[in-house]
């Protein structure tokens, strides 16, 4: 393949990232009205085929050396939609099933991550104006590799129909895994862009 054809094909995988949970998310909302079994496998499959995505497109750009500004940005715009579609949603069918406890602490857990997501996009903006990498850091990439899978489970638990495989503790054991790393990555990206943000307020 050519260097071109390379650069598509990461770019391509990046950007499906959206179209994906989207169809996810549709499927799941229909499941819930019109619940089968092939309704909720073809709406998980989408769901794991968007978290999949950010495992290929950053290996494969770094192993066909077509690490570009833009793939680097548009990775964590994919992540925010892919958060935008399901944290919400794993709240509504968390209450839906009645399991309140649970609903309440996954509507905390989305307002910290989305509230974290707008934050580093904040510091980024900030770190752009004295020609800063915007790309992600290991911390950004450790919260990634565990809150995708985490969703992926989650959405099981709740709302698979057949027998459940997935104990519920190992749900609620990724769930603290996530706040932890997302703690790990808030604090990261604030002490790495805190020198520009203090700049860029005439700080010295």
């Amino acid at each position: 393949m050519t260097n071109r054809s390379n650069l598509f094909l990461v770019t391509f995988i990046t950007l499906a990232r959206f179209p994906l949970v989207i169809l996810f998310f549709i499927g799941a909302l229909f499941f819930v009205k019109y619940p089968s079994t092939w309704l909720f496998f073809t709406s998980f499959a989408m769901l794991v085929l968007a978290a999949v995505t950010d495992l290929f497109d950053g290996y494969l750009a770094r192993k066909l050396n077509v690490v570009t500004k833009f793939g680097a940005h548009a990775d964590p715009l994919m992540d925010k939609f892919f958060y935008l579609s399901t944290l919400p949603l794993l709240v509504y069918v968390a209450s839906m099933n009645q399991h309140n406890t649970h609903a309440i602490f996954l509507l905390v857990m989305t307002v910290f991550f989305l509230s974290r997501d707008q934050w580093v996009t904040f510091l980024r903006s900030i770190g752009s104006l004295y020609e800063v990498s915007g790309g992600a850091n290991w911390s950004g990439k450790m919260r990634t590799a565990i809150n995708f899978p985490m969703i992926c489970i989650i959405y099981f638990v709740e709302e698979a129909p057949t027998l459940q495989i997935i104990g519920d503790w190992v749900m609620y054991i990724m769930e603290g895994a996530a706040f932890i790393s997302n703690f790990i990555s808030l604090y990261i990206y604030t002490r790495n862009y805190w020198p520009y943000l203090l700049k860029s307020t005439g700080s010295k």
